[in-house]
């Protein structure tokens, strides 16, 4: 495992790292098949926790909206896809959640990052949404995210791609 500071990865205008990852329900996502879409890449910590359950299922509540401006949205963790296939089912979650297993994805995006808890330092993922035009190249990036409102900050942003 390395160390990423916060704040790296890709920032607005830059090429969005590629990416090609088993997710839930048997699917596969990449980037490369996602040409020509935008979409909502947005990284959770750990399935099937309250904040990331709150997001997810927000998240789920918004797809139509999402859907209907023409916006795909991946959820990514690095847990197995057996916990998110348990995840997804268990909470009716219906947009693909994406295992980055060996940490390649995080790590790209520089969600990958040393966090403290209690005093105690450890690495893991900072909640942090990607925005990705049609293009391929970040739109909008929003780190340390607060699951509250955050949906909705996402969709605002999305319909003016």
């Amino acid at each position: 495992m390395t160390t990423t500071a916060t704040g790296t990865g890709p920032g607005v205008g830059d090429q969005a790292p590629a990416f090609s990852m088993e997710a839930s329900k048997g699917r596969r996502v990449a980037l490369a098949d996602m040409k020509g879409k935008p979409f909502v890449l947005y990284f959770y910590p750990k399935a099937d926790t309250p904040g990331c359950t709150k997001e997810a299922c927000g998240f789920n509540e918004a797809l139509a909206a999402f859907e209907a401006e023409g916006i795909t949205v991946i959820g990514v963790s690095r847990d197995p896809v057996k916990k998110l296939d348990a995840f997804a089912e268990k909470y009716g979650l219906t947009f693909p959640l994406a295992s980055d297993a060996d940490g390649s994805v995080t790590e790209a995006y520089g969600v990958w990052v040393e966090k403290t808890l209690y005093g105690k330092t450890h690495m893991g993922i900072e909640r942090s949404t990607y925005l990705i035009d049609a293009q391929g190249k970040v739109a909008a990036v929003w780190r340390k995210v607060k699951v509250d409102g955050h949906v909705d900050a996402v969709m605002e942003t999305a319909r003016s791609l």
